[in-house]
């Protein structure tokens, strides 16, 4: 199982209705590819004061490596990306990806 983890510092002119508009968007991709177990997106509530900027992000659980680097490539998945790119402060920049096997 991967965990698919990534943290977003959205411009400060992205709304309330993008940021959701685009998390659903990502959710959404849970019933079109099969390898996709869960969606889970919010905002970071820690209060470490360690997020760096980032303060929103999603995690998307995926069955195994194969699935995510399938997941990757899907034409669903790039198009959601580009959208969530323009959303962010400094377009890839602005996105923190980590993934980990669970």
């Amino acid at each position: 199982m991967i965990l698919h983890c990534v943290f977003i510092r959205f411009k400060s002119a992205a709304t309330t209705s993008e940021k959701q508009a685009i998390f659903e968007a990502i959710a959404d991709l849970k019933d079109v590819f099969p390898g996709i177990i869960e969606v889970k997106y919010g905002q970071n509530v820690s209060s470490e004061g360690l997020n760096g900027g980032f303060l929103d992000g999603f995690i998307v659980k995926l069955e195994t490596v194969e699935a995510r680097d399938e997941y990757l490539a899907h034409p669903q998945h790039m198009e959601v990306g580009e959208r969530l790119i323009g959303l962010t402060d400094g377009g890839a920049a602005g996105l923190l990806v980590f993934d980990m096997a669970a």
